[in-house]
């Protein structure tokens, strides 16, 4: 399909009508075409999910493990070996699968949506099911769909930087004939995927969709992974240290081995035990599970997360970035009053006002909403319009109301006075109005001689007729969840197009006391080395524009800060994009929405805090399984490897260290459900490797010194033979491993949270299952002994004693881990005085 062929030829050839597709013939292109993705989702099998799960390195390396058991005759142990591949392969895969079955539904909600005409009726569908051969209605703040030929436009401006990298909007037109080209570059007559309705309003029928879009095959040719956020590159720090450690462990055991001439099948066995005992093998699930849990509640509480990577994100916020309309207020703008140019009330430019907002229809605004329902619509004759645009930020319509054609320009105050030519005197009225924090548009008029059409050059000699004043209502309780935000840790610092005296004024309104201004015009005189500096204390932003904002947010970057942005408009997709972490709102505009990593149901600072304060409980019950699994396999490994050198025989069989990890591994699965202490949630967390590794230190040795001494009593008090030595220390390795936990959970310095049910419930069955093993039926095949009373409680002695010193020394182990980075600056905390 050609879109260069002239629109009627065009239309002929993809079988529709300026009134649409039937809905019948849209559904059969959409099962036959694909859904409009660049990357259709893939639907894995659960057949491939299992087979991809086995060929993994560690999975890989057990199911070897079994096969050499089973060819050395040890079939116990390669049935043993199979039996734990296949639950760790079952659970991993059913847990993965309803964490992507979570992330699904919630990106559902977010989805950006497409306006069609279906069957010659408008319809809104998701931007997924739009098909060649629909018609597209677009309007300012929409995203282009697909590759499209224009049918009609008026006014429109798209934003085409995905495909150009040119930041200005340019201007479209339809051509009915034949086009000599079709790019972004050539001009009028076509929209490409990928592009944004910056102004205006128009109609485009889908050419080509999906991957067969230009931007589709941009996307194709540079197609790579997205760029890896601070949690993946953290895990991928981690898998490296997990890998140093296990070569030095592995490699010293085979030695010891050779050095000691064991059976060389039996140590290359255990070898390979040891390397996946100290593996975290279900990091993978566990990151995943918990995220998916988070993304759940967050859910249930109005944030509804596209990437589960953004929860952790989410919880690194140290600033919050927003605009005070919707926050500070709850951006239901209500109308006042109308006044003259003097300031004495006037119908007249009530009616002036009503009438440019009933006949627009470029962007939608709440200011328009509001004069419609302050007044129906005047019986004048629409004749043209003027849209919108951020640049100008004035709109105009031209009427007739039967004495001939006039303008009617309604807009930001001084872009109206400007055209008007001074007014010295009104812009002190204009200023008068708004410093009390109403909204204040100025409604300006000329006659003008009739003609085919008009343009902004027309928006000259304006005779101004007076001002409309509009109020925001106080958001109830704002001034409580800014502190509370801060308490937290999360500076709130309010960016805003308005004037400074507008700012300060909603400001105080809503009970904070915001008095570190800076402007615009003095953002633009900073270095950015200065603003840098000057933004960490800066608490209102005032007439900035969409790229003073992204300035603002990379000096915070700069200086350390992880920055979130919360916005809902065209403008602010740049800055959603530029941020750690975009949100935006289920109104905002369809840019806005798509450029955010998190869309909040309810623009409510209150909801976001609870969605930070999720994040962070995330990342808390993540820290627990990395905390836990690498301190006591760090331990249990190293006593391994030490007693390897000094036993005559292997300190545990390899069948034994399998059944030891998996039973340890079964009682983490839980820890996605824990709570975590409420003073780990009172501040910014991150992902700290370093930090990792210091607790792995000094917690691992630790655990080993206990070993030790189990092997002292073990052999020395009651001469244990190699069976019976096994028994004990497994017993003893696996009640400390699960025990410890309820003492490591605790993330905090203040009071430790309770446990979780389901935590308390796994940890008991498997330690239950741990003791018992030895007077079963299984005990023989295992190589366990019954152990004497004595021997058990000897065991109960070493494990008390060393849950009472890693209880003693966690407190100093915590505070290694130094999870809280210390900005670079604080803004002074908001002090609420209404």
């Amino acid at each position: 399909m050609t879109i260069e062929l002239p629109i009627d030829d065009l239309l002929a050839r993809l079988s529709t009508s300026p009134r649409g597709l039937e809905d019948a013939e849209a559904a059969a292109r959409l099962s036959t075409l694909g859904p409009n993705e660049l990357e259709p989702p893939r639907q894995r099998t659960l057949v491939f999910q299992i087979v991809r799960r086995l060929v993994a390195p560690l999975t890989a390396i057990l199911v070897i493990a079994a096969g050499i058991s089973a060819f050395a005759g040890e079939r116990e142990s390669a049935v043993l070996i199979m039996a734990i591949v296949a639950a760790s392969v079952g659970i991993e895969t059913a847990q993965s699968e309803r964490a992507r079955r979570t992330i699904d539904l919630l990106r559902e909600h977010a989805a950006p949506k497409a306006t069609v005409l279906r069957s010659g009726q408008t319809r809104s569908v998701a931007r997924r099911e739009v098909v060649p051969g629909d018609i597209l209605e677009l309007d300012a703040g929409d995203l282009v769909s697909a590759d499209c030929r224009l049918l009609a436009a008026k006014d429109l401006h798209v934003q085409q930087a995905a495909l150009t990298g040119e930041s200005m909007p340019v201007e479209r037109a339809p051509i009915t004939g034949a086009l000599r080209h079709a790019s972004p570059a050539d001009g009028d007559g076509v929209l490409f995927a990928g592009t944004s309705v910056v102004s205006g309003h128009g109609a485009a029928v889908a050419v080509t969709t999906g991957r067969s879009t230009m931007f589709g095959e941009i996307a194709a040719q540079l197609a790579r992974r997205l760029p890896s956020t601070e949690f993946d590159r953290g895990v991928a720090r981690f898998g490296v240290l997990i890998l140093e450690t296990v070569l030095v462990l592995v490699v010293l055991v085979l030695g010891a081995g050779i050095a000691f001439r064991r059976n060389m099948l039996e140590s290359l066995l255990f070898a390979v035990a040891l390397a996946v005992g100290l593996t975290p093998e279900f990091l993978p699930m566990i990151t995943s599970v918990t995220l998916a849990s988070a993304a759940r509640h967050m859910a249930k509480r109005g944030v509804i997360v596209k990437q589960l990577a953004a929860i952790q994100n989410l919880g690194s916020i140290d600033v919050l970035c927003t605009d005070k309309t919707g926050t500070l207020t709850t951006g239901e703008m209500t109308f006042s009053r109308a006044v003259d140019a003097t300031g004495a009330p006037s119908e007249h430019v009530l009616l002036l006002g009503c009438t440019n907002s009933h006949l627009g229809t470029g962007i939608g605004n709440a200011l328009d909403v509001a004069l419609r329902r302050a007044l129906p619509c005047p019986a004048h004759r629409k004749l043209d319009e003027i849209p919108f645009d951020f640049e100008r930020r004035c709109a105009t319509v031209v009427v007739d109301d039967g004495t001939g054609p006039f303008l009617i320009t309604k807009g930001a105050p001084e872009q109206v006075l400007a055209r008007c030519g001074g007014q010295a005197a009104s812009r002190a009225v204009a200023d008068r109005l708004s410093d009390d924090g109403s909204r204040v548009l100025a409604v300006a008029t000329r006659r003008i001689a009739a003609k085919a059409s008009y343009t902004r050059d027309d928006e000259h000699d304006l005779d101004l007729a007076g001002f409309l004043v509009f109020d925001d209502p106080i958001e109830p309780d704002v001034a409580d969840a800014v502190a509370a935000l801060h308490a937290d840790g999360v500076d709130v610092k309010i960016v805003t197009g308005d004037s400074d005296r507008v700012a300060r004024s909603v400001c105080a309104r809503a009970g904070l006391a915001f008095d570190d201004v800076l402007t615009g015009d003095e953002l633009d005189r900073l270095t950015d080395p200065a603003l840098s500096e000057r933004a960490l204390h800066a608490q209102i932003f005032a007439r900035v524009t969409p790229m003073q904002k992204r300035r603002i947010i990379g000096a915070l970057s700069a200086r350390g800060r992880v920055v979130g942005f919360l916005g809902d408009g065209i403008n602010d997709a740049p800055s959603l994009r530029a941020a750690d972490v975009g949100i935006s709102v289920a109104g905002a505009v369809d840019v806005a929405r798509d450029a955010a990593d998190i869309v909040l149901t309810k623009h409510d600072l209150r909801v976001l805090h609870a969605g930070i304060l999720e994040g962070r409980r995330a990342l808390g019950n993540v820290m627990k399984y990395l905390l836990m699994e690498t301190s006591s396999n760090f331990g249990n490994m190293l006593s391994m490897a030490v007693a390897s050198l000094l036993l005559p025989f292997l300190p545990m069989l390899p069948v034994q260290v399998l059944l030891n990890n998996f039973l340890y591994d079964i009682a983490q699965l839980t820890i996605p459900t824990d709570r975590v202490d409420n003073d780990f949630l009172r501040a910014p967390r991150r992902w700290d490797i370093a930090a990792v590794r210091r607790f792995m230190l000094q917690v691992g040795p630790l655990s080993s010194i206990f070993d030790l001494l189990t092997f002292a009593v073990l052999l020395y008090v009651f001469h244990a033979t190699a069976a019976l030595f096994h028994t004990g220390w497994f017993v003893e390795s696996v009640v400390t491993q699960i025990l410890v936990l309820f003492i490591i959970r605790k993330l905090g310095s203040g009071p430790a949270s309770v446990p979780s049910r389901a935590i308390v419930i796994s940890s008991v069955i498997v330690v239950a299952v741990a003791v018992a093993l030895p007077y079963t039926p299984l005990a023989a095949t295992l190589g366990f002994v019954a152990l004497p009373a004595a021997l058990v409680g000897a065991v109960a002695v070493t494990v008390i004693a060393y849950l009472v010193l890693v209880r003693l020394v966690r407190a100093r182990a915590m505070r290694a881990l130094r999870l809280t980075p210390a900005p670079a600056g604080r803004a002074a905390a908001p002090r609420a005085f209404a």
